[in-house]
């Protein structure tokens, strides 16, 4: 049986644009973008994880504002649950540590990248909203 893995997702605005991330190519899903994020680990909530994994793997706060959507997809390696939520850096500057680059674009141009397909059906939301 495949693995079954909760994991969270930020969708970060600044001026009306969104936070993008490319994964690296030594991550699973290699150069894929997604939204920065991560896994909920055990007696964590998601809220908490998203809190956790942006200070681990961009060295920012964030303040947590609604829910996006949960979404699940099957990939070869797992099955993924990801909850994404709206959110703002409150403090720090984005310094990478796992990720290959990232970019800030519009809502409208959000479908240029090529999105992990569990991020999909949450750019679609964003950029529709």
């Amino acid at each position: 049986m495949k693995k079954y893995i909760k994991v969270v997702g930020a969708v970060i605005l600044n001026n009306n644009k969104v936070l993008c991330a490319q994964r690296s190519e030594s991550m699973s899903l290699p150069l894929l973008w997604e939204f920065p994020g991560g896994k909920i680990e055990q007696d964590e909530s998601p809220e908490e994880a998203l809190i956790r994994e942006l200070k681990e793997e961009m060295n920012c706060s964030i303040e947590i504002l609604e829910k996006v959507t949960t979404t699940v997809h099957e990939y070869d390696f797992a099955t993924i649950e990801l909850t994404t939520y709206y959110a703002t850096i409150t403090s720090g500057s984005i310094q990478l540590s796992e990720h290959a680059q990232i970019k800030w674009l519009n809502r409208s141009d959000l479908l240029s990248l090529n999105w992990a397909p569990a991020d999909i059906p949450a750019v679609e939301i964003i950029k529709n909203a």
